[in-house]
């Protein structure tokens, strides 16, 4: 049996928003070295503002500012700070409620170690030299050693240039280790075959393996050879080019359905117009030089599949 495969994953994505008023308004602030709350119908200033009273549901725009300084109310040592993360030496992740404010912020504390770090501890913002317009505006805050002024004013909310939307990267770090069936099935690609498994149940044959039949529970073995030809069961039109990836949209994607399989697996289509893709085309793997995978799939001159061939795959 082949040993199981392992490798590094990241799953990256700008997730693009636009901002309301009070939000707007925030990070505006933040950039201006201004910390903005909103005040509720029952006299709560929340910190970070939220464009909606939790209690009640009703909209809140009565901003009022608050001080750059608080309370830690709560905290959790982070000993390996993590690409991204606010500070690249060990801190602490603190919810640090702001002079004036009734609710907790988020954010790091610059301390030199977990001793240095109470409940209670009173600490100010440090702000980044350089400010756009973010959370991240907020470098971390430090220890203070002034008191609590329960500081706080109306604001208008009124900035120049003020923020209007925000990119946030969304990143995930993880290992991916796909168990036997993956890794054979991995390892066969890599040799310009593709393998799946037959379940000795209902003799379903599954591409990729998953190690286990998804109808029937019971554990698969037994290797089939399928394709390398398949049939386009349904597909999408892509029209937004990804970062990244060096393909000129609009492109392709379809589920395919290889000859001897029981699933529908996905891959781009190349080699035709975009507009001249459709459901029951044949197609065939394109593999490169030195691939591990197919890079797209073809068509392969054949006549078109009858719906009725593939209509329990779709």
């Amino acid at each position: 049996m082949p040993d199981a495969l392992s490798a590094p994953l990241v799953v990256e994505f700008p997730f693009t928003r636009s901002l309301g008023p009070v939000q707007s308004a925030f990070l505006t602030g933040l950039r201006e070295r201004t910390v903005l709350g909103v005040r509720t119908a029952g006299g709560k200033i929340l910190v970070p503002p939220v464009e909606y009273d939790p209690v009640t549901a009703e909209e809140i725009r009565e901003l009022t500012e608050v001080a750059a300084t608080g309370t830690v109310t709560t905290w959790a040592w982070n000993p390996a700070p993590r690409p991204g993360q606010p500070l690249d030496t060990p801190f602490a992740w603190v919810l640090v409620r702001l002079d004036g404010a009734d609710t907790a912020l988020l954010h790091a504390l610059a301390a030199p170690g977990p001793d240095a770090v109470h409940t209670g501890m009173r600490v100010r913002i440090r702000w980044a030299p350089e400010r756009t317009g973010a959370i991240t505006d907020i470098a971390c805050f430090e220890p203070y050693d002034g008191k609590d002024t329960g500081q706080s004013a109306p604001h208008d909310g009124e900035f120049t240039g003020p923020v209007t939307g925000i990119v946030t990267p969304a990143r995930l770090d993880y290992r991916y280790t796909p168990g036997r069936a993956q890794s054979a099935y991995l390892g066969a690609l890599s040799r310009q075959r593709i393998v799946g498994e037959r379940c000795p149940s209902c003799h379903k044959v599954y591409v990729p393996p998953r190690g286990a039949c998804p109808t029937c529970g019971v554990a698969t073995a037994e290797q089939v050879e399928v394709g390398p030809r398949g049939t386009v069961t349904t597909f999408c039109i892509v029209n937004i080019k990804a970062k990244n990836l060096d393909i000129e949209v609009p492109y392709v994607y379809a589920h395919i359905a290889l000859d001897g399989a029981d699933l529908a697996l996905h891959a781009r289509i190349g080699g035709i117009p975009y507009d001249q893709v459709r459901m029951g085309l044949r197609v065939e793997p394109v593999w490169t030089e030195g691939g591990r995978h197919p890079d797209h799939y073809r068509p392969t001159g054949e006549p078109d599949a009858d719906y009725d061939a593939y209509k329990e795959l779709l």
